[in-house]
């Protein structure tokens, strides 16, 4: 069973992500609102397989807990999809210079996200042609 960590504060989003990995896959999805929460979930849990971060949350936003997590090696062990609505090539860029694997741009497309999730965690599924 593969443990994804779902960081975002929509709440929304946070349901969309829950609902599209839950069912066809024998997922855990756990969230947090934040990048501080999500740090708490990690202490108290320990690491995720995954973890999908959106970039401006309160509290703790997605590239300081991209630098956090760098500094104690977490982005090394765990691959890190950002998904935002910054969408520019910069922020990409910057998503990707920070230690994120990936970088998905919001409203993306759900029936992405399993494959993603295998081919990032080293899963059989063929990851989508895009």
């Amino acid at each position: 069973m593969k443990r994804i960590l779902v960081v975002d504060d929509s709440s929304m989003i946070r349901a969309l992500f829950r609902q599209c990995l839950s069912s066809p896959k024998d997922y855990r999805v756990r969230d947090a609102r934040n990048g501080q929460e999500a740090l708490d979930a990690i202490a108290a849990d320990g690491e995720p397989d995954i973890i999908f971060l959106d970039v401006n949350m309160p509290v703790m936003d997605g590239l300081e807990f991209l630098a956090t997590s760098a500094g104690a090696g977490l982005v090394e062990r765990v691959p890190v999809v950002i998904v935002s609505t910054e969408g520019r090539d910069e922020d990409v860029q910057r998503g990707l210079d920070a230690g994120a694997r990936a970088y998905l741009r919001k409203p993306f497309n759900p029936a992405a996200l399993i494959p993603l999730v295998e081919k990032l965690t080293g899963g059989s599924e063929k990851p989508p042609q895009t």
